[in-house]
């Protein structure tokens, strides 16, 4: 009997194997050096792995939306972009605008984004911020929401981009899900 149940659980843990898949998770992700970015993004993009948008990405963060293809990223009701210009330390150790590494950021993003962005005037040195309806009008949602089961992790633990999640989707999610 307790043979029986054992080769039962294997066989239950190989199937829900092959209906895992790698993503990435972004969440509380305050940015950085653009270059950094790119670099780290160009790998996620080679990967073809799904991209998860769950809390807040900013600045630099936000090159995702340029280098990783829009059908591989989806945002959960959490996901905030936060979007401004890109900056140097100046002589005197104070932030200074930098306007061709602006331009190169704004470049990076998808038309929609970059709309978004002109509708409110552009990358400035105060952050703007994209979020709510807006944001899920523009990327598809995740589905993660419902899935009560699966624990969140605390912010000093969720993973970086470079680091791989596997989540195995819970069915009744996926049965809701548009083709």
């Amino acid at each position: 009997m307790k043979l029986g149940t054992g080769l039962l659980a294997a066989v239950l843990l190989m199937a829900g194997m092959g209906a895992s898949h790698a993503v990435v998770r972004i969440a509380d992700d305050r940015g950085g050096r653009i270059g950094t970015y790119v670099d780290k993004y160009q790998g996620l993009r080679t990967s073809g792995e799904q991209v998860i948008i769950d809390g807040l990405c900013a600045s630099a963060c936000t090159i995702v939306l340029g280098a990783v293809p829009h059908d591989k990223i989806c945002v959960t009701s959490a996901a905030n972009l936060g979007f401004h210009a890109a900056w140097d330390f100046g002589a005197n150790g104070r932030a200074v605008t930098n306007p061709e590494a602006t331009q190169m950021l704004y470049s990076m993003y998808p038309t929609p984004i970059r709309r978004w962005i002109a509708q409110r005037g552009g990358l400035k040195s105060q952050m703007i911020f994209l979020r709510g309806k807006q944001l899920q009008a523009m990327y598809k949602p995740c589905y993660l929401d419902a899935q009560a089961s699966s624990p969140r992790p605390s912010p000093r633990r969720d993973r970086a981009v470079g680091q791989r999640e596997v989540i195995t989707p819970n069915p009744a999610v996926l049965a809701r899900q548009p083709d």
